[in-house]
């Protein structure tokens, strides 16, 4: 990928990840499938003002699903989780 910010397609805010984010400072995201640990933490540092220490990924596989007599298949995705650097901190839903 030649542009960083696209690495990021949106944060993943579930029960785990909520967890995560309180326990260890971690910020689970959606990822583009192509993008590399590298261009995932410089477009992290970049887009939040943050310092990152770690990155993980994970090739999720997408859900068979049924409607009907139809099956089909949601899409793969890649998923990063990103550990953020001791004091730093990223609020999404900052005053809700």
């Amino acid at each position: 990928m030649t542009e960083v910010h696209r690495a990021i397609i949106k944060p993943l805010i579930t029960e785990k990840s909520t967890l995560q984010k309180e326990m260890q400072n971690q910020i689970a995201f959606v990822v583009d499938r192509r993008a590399n640990k590298i261009e995932i933490s410089k477009a992290v540092e970049q887009a939040f003002n943050v310092k990152v220490t770690k990155v993980r990924t994970i090739n999720m596989r997408g859900k068979k699903r049924r409607m009907g007599r139809t099956s089909g298949r949601q899409s793969d995705w890649k998923k990063a989780i990103v550990t953020l650097a001791p004091g730093e901190h990223i609020d999404f839903f900052e005053g809700v």
